[in-house]
């Protein structure tokens, strides 16, 4: 019998050390086409495969260097979570199998994503996000410091950052009538952000209609802690030349630009929460409970101030 136990545990243990040969061999020759087909855009290396029984696989160490450019953008670790390790072996079945092979849940993991604040890259899309954004006086004092339309590159070093540093979690939960979206981000000293998000109907089968694929806000939570980012900025506005009540009335405007570029304009039910929010709290929460799920799609057939009664939009700080 001690024998038989030892021969089962030698033979798990022999197809466990296979099943993960196999599945590390498979993304790194898949890393290894991936980072071909951008050689003649950019560098990429990284150090290796791994995975955990627990159902992780990560790729490890990766930099990557745009050509052109003389900065790398450097990950810790990024990858996917699923349920088990026979979740990730079923994953591969994916092409054969189809919807069958996707698991209840999955999860999408980036840890320490580092953008120097002078990189050239985090200036070209800063730049570019203005265009994108079709920003209006944002190299104002007041648009500037409060990051109205993202922090520039002497924004971001004005405020102590050397480096941005990025950790994001996301994982989609299936369920049969509603799927959720989970998310944690985190920016070293600046904020973190914890959401969920509840769509209608079944993720394969909505997923499955293509560009006929419009999802439905079922319910929505996110809440805000601050880092020491308010702080900050406050202090920057100040050497700006701003006054406490004009730096408040900026970051109030940064707000409103916001909720315009989605199509919402902010009640005092958001922006009451907000001023108490910079001006000390630590936390702001945001909750969104539509009486009926409404298509993203149809935000845009509303009055900008009725989509937060639309959403039965709240919030809180604290």
């Amino acid at each position: 019998m001690k024998n038989f136990i030892i021969w089962v545990i030698l033979i798990a243990a022999l197809g466990y050390g296979g099943a993960k040969f196999y599945l590390h061999s498979e993304v790194s020759d898949a890393m290894d086409m991936a980072v071909l087909m951008m050689s003649p855009y950019a560098n990429v290396e990284y150090d290796g495969v791994g995975s955990t029984l627990s159902g992780e696989l990560t790729v490890d160490g990766v930099r990557i260097r745009i050509d052109g450019d003389s900065d790398d953008l450097t990950i810790d670790r990024i990858g996917i979570d699923t349920p088990s390790f026979l979740s990730l072996i079923s994953l591969s079945d994916l092409s054969s199998k189809g919807p069958d092979a996707m698991p209840k849940y999955i999860g999408f993991l980036i840890e320490g994503m580092r953008i120097p604040a002078n990189a050239d890259y985090y200036k070209d899309f800063y730049e570019f996000s203005l265009v994108a954004q079709g920003a209006e006086n944002a190299d104002s004092a007041a648009a500037e410091c409060t990051g109205r339309y993202g922090f520039s590159p002497a924004a971001l070093s004005a405020l102590g950052y050397q480096d941005q540093v990025m950790s994001m979690y996301m994982g989609i939960h299936d369920e049969e009538s509603r799927y959720s979206i989970d998310m944690q981000v985190s920016m070293d000293d600046m904020w973190d952000m914890d959401a969920s998000v509840a769509l209608a109907g079944n993720m394969v089968l909505e997923m499955m209609k293509g560009k006929a694929y419009k999802p439905r806000l079922g319910s929505m939570r996110i809440e805000f802690t601050d880092r020491s980012l308010n702080g900050r900025v406050s202090e920057y506005c100040e050497r700006r030349g701003l006054t406490a009540a004009e730096t408040l009335h900026a970051q109030i405007e940064s707000l409103q630009v916001f909720g315009e570029s989605n199509g919402i304009e902010f009640d005092q039910y958001m922006i009451d929460p907000y001023k108490e929010f910079v001006l000390g709290k630590s936390t702001l929460v945001i909750t969104a409970q539509p009486s009926n799920p409404v298509a993203f799609s149809q935000i845009d057939l509303y009055k900008p101030s009725d989509v937060p009664a639309l959403l039965n939009l709240a919030a809180v700080a604290r």
